[in-house]
């Protein structure tokens, strides 16, 4: 009976040693809420229009955060954004950075970075998810636009 108790010891450890540490590793795109994995990219603290106080170009800006915000509002699950060089446009040839929306809840938008050009900050983020308020995406389009 020891023996039995043994080999079954001893198969178990020798199993766990061939498996593949992959295995084990967790999936940076799993939505466990214990390991809470997918980062939150928050709204800025300061609205970017607020630094121009009332100069000529803060009537400018105010326009540019409300065409932005109504863009955000209406991104939907399937749709595709540019994430650089276009926020807000169609995703053209000029789009650095590719990304499609996968999930929605309110004031937030899932993203998946689809494809990024090697000259993108996003290139290292090909296939990532990330959820962002929609102060954040609209902060990225004012930045684009020099704001």
């Amino acid at each position: 009976m020891k023996w039995t108790w043994a080999c079954g010891g001893l198969l178990w450890v020798l199993a766990g040693c061939i498996t593949d540490k992959e295995a084990f590793r967790p999936n940076p795109n799993d939505e466990d809420p214990l390991v809470g994995a997918i980062p939150l990219v928050r709204s800025p603290v300061k609205d970017r229009c607020e630094q121009h106080g009332r100069s000529s170009v803060r009537g400018n800006c105010d326009e540019a955060k409300y065409l932005a915000t109504e863009y955000t509002r209406r991104l939907s699950v399937g749709d595709e954004i540019c994430l650089e060089g276009g926020y807000g446009d169609e995703p053209g040839g000029g789009c650095k950075a590719r990304a499609a929306i996968i999930d929605t809840a309110p004031n937030r938008v899932k993203l998946e970075v689809r494809t990024a050009k090697p000259d993108s900050r996003w290139f290292n983020a090909e296939m990532r998810h990330a959820w962002y308020e929609e102060g954040a995406l609209v902060d990225l389009y004012l930045a684009e636009r020099g704001y």
